[in-house]
């Protein structure tokens, strides 16, 4: 296999019992591990209507700046 990636379609907590800060770090963790297991891609999707994914820049940012070799970027962005 050549390469290997993951688009991340969200994390959605129907229950309310994740805060918008939680998300966000699992978020930069489930990236730091596929960093480390060698996967070659995580992409994320702007969701319009969630805060905490509403802007994906600050996320990619700290994905960057705590990973070595993964390719980052995001998968849809919304044409507001």
């Amino acid at each position: 296999m050549k390469s290997f990636g993951f688009l991340s379609f969200g994390h959605y907590d129907a229950e309310g019992e994740l805060n918008a800060g939680q998300m966000l770090r699992d978020a930069v963790e489930i990236s730091v591990g596929a960093d480390e297991l060698g996967i070659n891609g995580a992409y994320f999707r702007v969701h319009h209507f969630a805060p905490q994914a509403a802007s994906p820049v600050p996320l990619l940012s700290t994905i960057a700046a705590r990973t070595r070799t993964i390719e980052i970027g995001t998968g849809v962005i919304d044409m507001r």
